[in-house]
């Protein structure tokens, strides 16, 4: 696995196990405007499936239950059927956070997913304190939401 260096500020979802093929799990993940359907973490995205694109994430706000917040990333790697990553930038200064996702292929029709946030800069270590437990919980909801509606999908076109 390649992807941004792991290191003390880095979150790290479950890896779930999921009974659909590799190529199905993949086209969930990058059907961003479907992410309303299944996603309960990041509810919706916007973006254009095209490297050094602008991703828009839209997430409930943990401040503020009911509401919601967005946040602007930008697409760094589209390695199909298998890692995507975004990160900040500089839009969230002073701190670079970078996604990570993986789709791997288990054989047999099964796949697995699972999804990091390494957080780098100057005020990654108090951040990280203040998000690691939201951001734990959400980025594992997103992989076992995926779970059941890869699942559910893939069930369907049997």
């Amino acid at each position: 696995m390649t992807g941004a260096q792991r290191n003390d500020t880095t979150i790290v979802s479950d890896v779930v196990e999921i009974d659909a093929p590799q190529e199905l799990v993949w086209s969930i993940v990058v059907d961003f405007p479907r992410y309303i359907e299944w996603n309960p973490y990041t509810f919706k995205v916007e973006a254009v499936l095209e490297v050094g694109s602008d991703v828009l994430l839209h997430l409930p706000d943990p401040a503020k239950p009911g509401e919601t917040f967005t946040t602007l990333e930008h697409l760094r790697i589209i390695d199909a059927p298998r890692h995507l990553q975004y990160d900040t930038g500089d839009s969230f200064a002073p701190m670079l956070a970078i996604r990570d996702q993986w789709v791997e292929d288990l054989g047999e029709g099964r796949s697995s997913y699972c999804t990091t946030d390494v957080f780098q800069g100057p005020s990654a270590d108090v951040i990280f304190e203040m998000q690691q437990e939201w951001v734990t919980a959400g980025f594992n909801a997103t992989a076992y939401a995926l779970k059941e509606y890869a699942e559910k999908r893939w069930a369907e076109q049997q």
